[in-house]
């Protein structure tokens, strides 16, 4: 099929100009299910820069792949909007490690600067809290004063 130096097949991705280059042995091997460093990091780039056209379906995916990038063959073309299916799934589950999305960031700050609207102990809403004695003291070591604490004894826990 390629013969000597006519044997390396090149993908290069349009916006950065990256090109990513091996030879057709590494394909073979890849072929066997194990995936390069170069599927690796295509998927992630084309996620990084496409984010919003990529989905959950591997044939959409695979059309994004056509369309924005310059892929050398349809096996390896296969591989990456394959891995980007993966990534993508990871993604919706939580933050990826290695992939830097604006939104996934912007979900991160969202949630660490969460404040809830009514306070769990906010005196004017609060009917009466049940805590066990360890939490009493604890609270009372903190300089809490909390007018409505119920110090329940945990009777059935304590032989465990």
């Amino acid at each position: 099929m390629f013969l000597g130096e006519e044997s390396k097949i090149f993908f290069q991705e349009i916006e950065f100009k990256l090109t990513f280059v091996f030879s057709e042995d590494k394909l073979r091997l890849n072929m066997s299910r194990v995936r390069t460093k170069t599927v690796k990091k295509a998927s992630r780039v084309l996620i990084e820069k496409y984010y919003t056209r990529m989905t959950n379906d591997f044939h959409n995916n695979k059309r994004v792949c056509d369309e924005v990038a310059i892929i050398g063959s349809k096996p390896l073309r296969n591989k990456i909007a394959g891995y980007i299916t993966h990534l993508m799934r990871r993604i919706e589950r939580g933050p990826v490690r290695g992939i830097s999305i604006k939104l996934q960031e912007e979900e991160r700050e969202r949630r660490d600067n969460y404040m809830p609207e009514i306070s769990t102990v906010d005196p004017s809403q609060l009917v009466s809290i049940k805590v066990d004695s360890d939490t009493n003291d604890m609270l009372k070591a903190a300089g809490f004063n909390l007018p409505n604490v119920v110090v329940e004894d945990q009777g059935k826990n304590k032989g465990k």
